[in-house]
């Protein structure tokens, strides 16, 4: 069974930092796709951005490009969501997703974390 676990969520301020975290457990971490996205009230499921098996490839959203960083610690079955210049419009609820490299879409979900930036 994957589970996906994330954290690091909170309240901060315009301009701050805040370091997401996502370990994943139950399967092989490297067949993995790992992605993040967020929700925000009222509004739909946003792709944050993708990082592939090895790490060495990533994509983001429009939004957040030159903002946030995603990375990998594949001995730990971990990836990373570094936000940096945080903007009250980052505020949501944050997911860690996970696919197998070879499907389309993302089947694995973390519960959560929210995010709220205060201006």
């Amino acid at each position: 069974q994957v589970q996906l676990v994330d954290s690091g969520g909170g309240l901060v301020q315009a301009g701050d930092s805040l370091r997401l975290s996502c370990v994943v457990s139950g399967g092989t971490f490297t067949i993995f796709t790992m992605a993040w996205f967020r929700q925000a009230p009222g509004k739909e499921r946003e792709l944050v951005g993708t990082i592939n098996r090895s790490g060495g490839g990533t994509s983001y959203a429009d939004s957040v490009k030159g903002r946030f960083t995603i990375s990998r610690d594949n001995p730990k079955n971990t990836v990373t969501l570094l936000m940096n210049s945080l903007k009250p419009e980052d505020t949501a609820v944050y997911y860690c997703a996970a696919k197998q490299y070879w499907r389309n879409d993302f089947n694995y979900w973390g519960q959560g974390t929210q995010v709220t930036v205060s201006s």
